[in-house]
This record gives structure tokens, sequence and C-alpha cells, in this order.
């Protein structure tokens, strides 16, 4: 079988033209694969429901007959203790689950603008 001269120099042109396109979709076209795209979503979605749970806390902290003596201890803390005084307390459990939520506790010292 004879084939044509310029195959050989077509096909190379293809093969590299498909290898830059993909360097240069996934690189700065933002490309990605799937499981780059699902752990976005799911770092996205984890964000987005500690954020609609900030209210439970702070209505948990507002319903706490000893909030000023957990204010006290929280602002006494140092800075790396702070979110786990919120954890014992209780603020930052959700109702219905067993226990805290640290980075809801983030959230919520956030929210009480009690982190420095």
């Amino acid at each position: 079988m004879n084939t044509p001269e310029w195959l050989k120099p077509g096909l190379y042109g293809a093969v590299i033209g498909a290898v830059c396109v993909s360097v240069v979709g996934f690189s700065w076209g933002g490309w990605m694969t799937a499981s780059a795209s699902n752990k976005m979503a799911m770092s996205m979605a984890h964000d987005d429901v500690i954020a609609a749970l900030v209210p439970v806390c702070l209505d948990q902290s507002e319903k706490d007959l000893n909030r000023q003596a957990t204010l006290t201890k929280v602002n006494s803390a140092s800075s790396y203790n702070r979110r786990d005084v919120v954890m014992d307390s209780g603020w930052a459990t959700v109702p219905g689950a067993e226990k805290p939520n640290r980075d809801l506790a983030q959230a919520c010292l956030i929210a009480l603008k009690l982190d420095k």
C-alpha cells in the first residue's frame, strides 16, 4: 500500500496539536478532570452548609443560660483554644448530631466577632 507523502507530517501535526490543545486547555483554559470538579463541588457545598448553620449556632448561644460565662471563657482563652470552648459549650452542635462541628464553631466565632 502506498501512502501519500503528506500523510506522515499531517499525522504528526494532528498529534502535536492535540497534545498542545490539551496542555493549554487544562492549564489555562479552565478544563478539569471529573475528580477535581467533584472535589471543588464538595468543598463549596461544605462551605455553604456551614454558612447556613451559623444562625443555629448563634441561636443556641442566645438561648444558653451560661452565655456570659462562656463568652468570658472564650475571651480569656488563647486564640487557638477558642474554637474548643465554643465546641464544649454545645453551641456548635447541630440538633440531631452527636458531636460538635469544628468548622461551625470557627464560623460561629467569626459571627460573634470573637475571633481576632
